[in-house]
């Protein structure tokens, strides 16, 4: 990947900050003061040596004292002033940041998620989310503000260092710029090697998030031992790319330490044979000591705030990334409205598709045209291209070739929201979140109250075992729901689609992990929530649909029949075939 000048992304984090420019300009103030006392206090300490000690002068050095401590004053509420606006800023920009790229992601299509050979899985993109943003409040939170602090103390400590003694200044100036050379090329290499250092930290939390996830098939197969071995392995591959950066970190802030501090020394030596020889005051090489080694330690500083920068600048581009990627699905300019209320009528014309990276396809010229209102059921072997088909419809991909038409408008003309809206999905493995039962019923609909809850669940046969929970429809149900059954989770997924009430509605393989009883249940709900709206409904179990208005035969994403139950078992070989293996010999003309 082309990686970014690190002045174009920090130009594009600090857009960010532009609505809190008064609190930029309130730390940029206090940083000045506290700056500005900083170095006020090296000609407070050359008036308390001469005036003070030196010239044995008690007054004056209660004086001279005193005026220190009120500078002292100003610098301490000026740093504390300053240390609250730059961490609330960099505290800002990360939430920020993370809602922008969260936001951003909830737009992209399914397959960017499933892309995992880019890196795109759901645990290294969290990782992203967290560990990144975090780098980025750390730099903005206070590196920024210390290398603001350093560059303005540097500055003003050179100026005071020429008006005290030119010609000792001189040789601290010399090693200054010496530090530049080790800061470029040091820099570069430690933003690769950060840049290096995140990715294997998001591998880390991709692959713990994948393990954990299948923790049952995991110790199922008793592979504990292997993914703690790949774990642990990657686990040190993340440990020495971090050693490597810190690596570079080091020498960057090493040598800027020596190349500077030598040359303090050697102005140390040069101005102590001056007030030896009486041309300079004790006073004067204290304050100029003092202004030395406010540049020394401002350069060191810098050195090392310049690591930050460069790690930072690998987080950013890691984020910015995903700001950037555009989706494949794109809503239209100009939406078309459907017209209300939507009938569900349906028209596959000519449709090809074939998944990113494959070369067979998943669907091959499909011509399909569902009624409204119509109950249709897909069958076909396995791979056949019958989810394939519920993903076109809810345009989580578009079609290679050909378009598919809602109510005889394209689905690419319509609004994402609208579009989806009219449909309503129940997949074989329902998806609940984080929440409570009522929580994930209001995905349907987020104003339901209670009795439209209680409604929809009894609807959904879910009722019984909602209130049989502890706390009813306010019991968090954890997550993905675990605790629940996949009975259970079905009909909750049932609930939650009778709440949307869509125009058409998308089963795919609603029963198939089920068994008997639960099988029942979710089969009376279904047909509840069937009446009245198109049903396209993906089957394995022919039991479930033989009763289906049409049956549709896939086979290698074409379409190789359509029929009722009693028509394809005399002209469709495939669908005997399949029918022959769930019934026996003896195929029912109903179920």
């Amino acid at each position: 990947m082309n990686q970014r000048p690190n002045h174009h992304v920090l130009l594009r984090l600090l857009e960010l900050l532009r609505p809190y420019r008064l609190r930029l300009a309130l730390a940029g103030l206090a940083l000045l003061l506290a700056s500005g006392s900083v170095l006020a206090l090296g000609n407070r300490l050359r008036l308390v040596i001469d005036n003070g000690f030196l010239a044995e002068d008690s007054q004056a050095l209660a004086k001279t004292l005193g005026m220190m401590l009120g500078v002292v004053a100003v610098l301490a509420m000026a740093s504390a002033l300053r240390y609250y606006q730059v961490t609330w800023i960099g505290e800002r920009l990360a939430a920020d940041l993370r809602q922008q790229v969260f936001d951003h992601l909830l737009t992209l299509e399914p397959s960017f998620f499933e892309s995992a050979s880019k890196g795109r899985a759901a645990g290294e993109i969290a990782s992203r989310l967290t560990a990144d943003t975090s780098v980025l409040q750390s730099l903005f939170g206070s590196s920024i503000s210390l290398a603001l602090r350093n560059l303005v103390m540097l500055v003003g400590a050179v100026i005071l260092m020429l008006v005290t003694q030119p010609w000792l200044s001189a040789m601290v100036l010399i090693g200054i710029p010496t530090t530049l050379l080790p800061i470029v090329w040091y820099g570069r290499r430690v933003r690769r090697l950060s840049r290096a250092s995140q990715d294997r930290v998001a591998e880390l939390g991709r692959y713990a998030e994948e393990a954990l996830r299948g923790i049952q098939t995991l110790q199922a197969f008793s592979h504990e031992a292997v993914d703690q071995r790949h774990y642990g392995q990657r686990v040190e591959q993340a440990f020495d790319s971090a050693v490597a950066r810190t690596r570079q970190r080091a020498w960057l802030t090493g040598v800027a330490l020596l190349v500077v501090f030598t040359a303090v020394g050697l102005m140390l030596w040069q101005g102590g044979q001056a007030v030896l020889a009486g041309t300079m005051s004790a006073g004067e090489l204290s304050a100029f000591i003092f202004y030395a080694l406010l540049a020394a330690g401002a350069v060191a500083t810098l050195a090392e705030v310049a690591g930050d920068v460069q790690r930072a600048a690998g987080a950013a581009e890691r984020l910015l990334e995903l700001l950037d990627t555009q989706s494949s699905i794109q809503p239209p300019a100009k939406p078309a409205a459907l017209p209300p209320p939507t009938q569900g009528a349906i028209t596959l014309d000519t449709i090809h598709f074939t998944y990113p990276g494959r070369d067979t396809p998943a669907l091959d010229g499909v011509n399909l045209t569902i009624q409204a209102g119509e109950r249709v059921a897909v069958v076909g072997p396995s791979g056949a291209g019958k989810s394939t088909l519920l993903g076109l419809l809810l345009r989580f991909y578009d079609p290679d070739q050909g378009r598919i038409t809602l109510d005889g408008l394209d689905i690419r003309t319509l609004n994402l929201t609208d579009l989806r809206g009219a449909m309503g999905l129940v997949a074989q493995e329902p998806v609940l979140f984080s929440g409570s039962v009522a929580d994930n019923l209001r995905y349907g609909d987020p104003e339901a109250n209670i009795e439209t809850l209680r409604a929809a669940a009894r609807n959904a046969s879910a009722l019984e075992f909602i209130e049989a929970f502890p706390q009813g429809f306010d019991t968090p149900l954890g997550p993905g729901g675990v605790q629940l059954s996949g009975g259970q989770r079905q009909r909750l997924a049932i609930a939650r689609a009778l709440l949307k009430n869509p125009a058409v509605l998308l089963l795919d393989e609603a029963t198939s992990a089920l068994d008997a009883e639960s099988e029942r249940l979710v089969q009376q709900a279904l047909d509840r929530l069937m009446i009245g709206r198109t049903s396209i409904v993906i089957a394995h179990r022919l039991a479930t649909v033989v009763n289906a208005d049409r049956l549709l035969v896939l086979k290698d994403g074409q379409l190789v029949a359509s029929g009722t139950h009693s028509e394809l078992i005399g002209t469709s070989a495939l669908y005997r075939h399949l029918a022959a293996l769930q019934f026996g010999a003896e195929t029912p003309a109903t179920a």
